[in-house]
């Protein structure tokens, strides 16, 4: 008879254990979002949210599915947490965007002249002959781009309520920092080589 409370508390633990894994799919589709906003022509209007028109629902209807939905939460807790949608839109990150799409216009002719390429992990370097005169300048965007990056895959991590995915947003955006890059631009593969897309 003692056994059975150990064994139902250990089966409601059972119940309500959740493994929340990184959302690779979601994590690709928002890099692919953040790098053509920053690469684009137009300009990022990141605090726009756009609203769906709701549908009519029968408040019966709308009370017996929240009544439903109430019994179902008090049974058998939530695992909302199991479903992960990555979220994007805070204030830091918005500002991050801001400064790397202004920035990306000054960048841009270096990544065609090939001064700039993109590095394997995903960050800029400068990999071509700078002129003196320009020399600071690059120097300068690259150490502020990759910067701005750093802190951007931290912010995101941040925002989702998982610091310790920073390394997975890292290792997601460098491999679409290389998909999304221009053509003529240079990329280094995972060997170290660097190739010209």
């Amino acid at each position: 008879m003692r056994a059975i409370p150990f064994i139902s508390a250990l089966f409601l633990t059972a119940c309500v254990t959740i493994n929340i894994y990184f959302p690779a799919a979601a994590a690709e589709k928002v890099a692919d979002e953040i790098i053509k906003g920053i690469q684009s022509e137009q300009s990022i209007d990141t605090d726009s949210t756009q609203v769906e028109p709701q549908s009519q629902v029968d408040p019966i209807q709308l009370f017996v599915y929240q009544a439903i939905d109430t019994t179902i939460e008090f049974v058998i807790p939530s695992a909302q947490a199991a479903v992960v949608d990555l979220s994007v839109n805070t204030s830091e990150i918005r500002q991050l965007r801001a400064k790397m799409k202004a920035r990306f216009s000054v960048l841009k002719s270096f990544y065609a002249k090939g001064v700039v390429g993109i590095q394997a992990d995903g960050f800029i370097t400068v990999r071509g002959k700078v002129s003196l005169k320009n020399r600071n300048k690059v120097n300068k965007l690259v150490a502020l781009e990759n910067t701005d990056r750093q802190r951007l895959y931290q912010a995101i991590a941040n925002a989702n309520g998982h610091p310790e995915w920073f390394a997975q947003i890292k290792s997601t955006f460098a491999a679409r920092w290389v998909s999304n890059a221009q053509p003529g631009w240079w990329y280094q593969s995972s060997n170290g080589s660097w190739k010209q897309k």
